[in-house]
């Protein structure tokens, strides 16, 4: 009677590790997947924000080379109206004058008004002046900061894949100790293997729960 029980308690062991394991495995390979599906989902976002990163940098550049031809413009005509006036033309110097773009009237306007001439401590240029301001060059620094947002959110897009990329090497290993503690030869090595792949399993879990998530159709 005795050796009976014994037996129909091994065997209710057995089949308590068998239904464990299947758990484990059930519920790692689904873990698993999940991993998998967030890891690509990250990737994908990390392609986008680098994609709009370089986007935002073409037009900044475009920007940056309007503003560059825009300053060369200015510079161009203030030298030949300051040529035009100090050599008394004033004819040829208000026709360079009434040339001058709107961007740049504010700052020439400005300057003039330190009198340079008489006044030494007077900016050496209107260029010098915080009155000159070109909006290509302001829209060029503000796509260079988007853009550089756009990298850093890649970046983090980036950690976070891999973030997950890990998760499902260690969902895989507890699935590996769940599939191999079947093969074990005793329910002591059994319960031992299972239980390190349940260990594995519950911190990774937890682990991945402090993730975020993307979730997209």
């Amino acid at each position: 009677m005795s050796e009976a029980a014994s037996a129909g308690g091994s065997r209710g062991a057995e089949l308590w590790l068998e239904l464990l394991s299947t758990i484990l495995i059930a519920v790692a390979a689904v873990a698993t997947a999940w991993s998998g599906y967030q890891s690509a989902r990250w990737s994908g976002e990390q392609a986008k924000a680098y994609a709009r990163a370089n986007a935002a940098r073409l037009e900044s550049t475009r920007a940056s080379a309007l503003a560059n031809t825009q300053t060369q413009i200015d510079v161009a005509i203030f030298t030949q109206w300051v040529d035009a006036f100090a050599l008394g033309q004033e004819e040829l110097a208000d026709f360079y004058f009434a040339r001058f773009r709107d961007e740049f009237r504010p700052a020439i306007d400005a300057w003039t008004a330190t009198k340079p001439r008489q006044n030494p401590e007077a900016p050496l240029s209107p260029f010098a002046m915080p009155e000159y301001e070109l909006e290509a060059r302001a829209e060029a620094d503000r796509l260079e900061a988007v853009a550089t947002a756009e990298s850093d959110d890649a970046s983090t897009f980036n950690q976070r894949s891999d973030n997950y990329v890990l998760a499902v090497v260690l969902f895989a290993t507890s699935l590996f100790f769940a599939g191999i503690s079947t093969r074990l030869p005793t329910s002591r090595s059994r319960a031992a293997i299972l239980a390190l792949g349940y260990v594995v399993f519950a911190a990774t879990l937890f682990w991945v729960a402090t993730f975020p998530v993307n979730v997209g159709v």
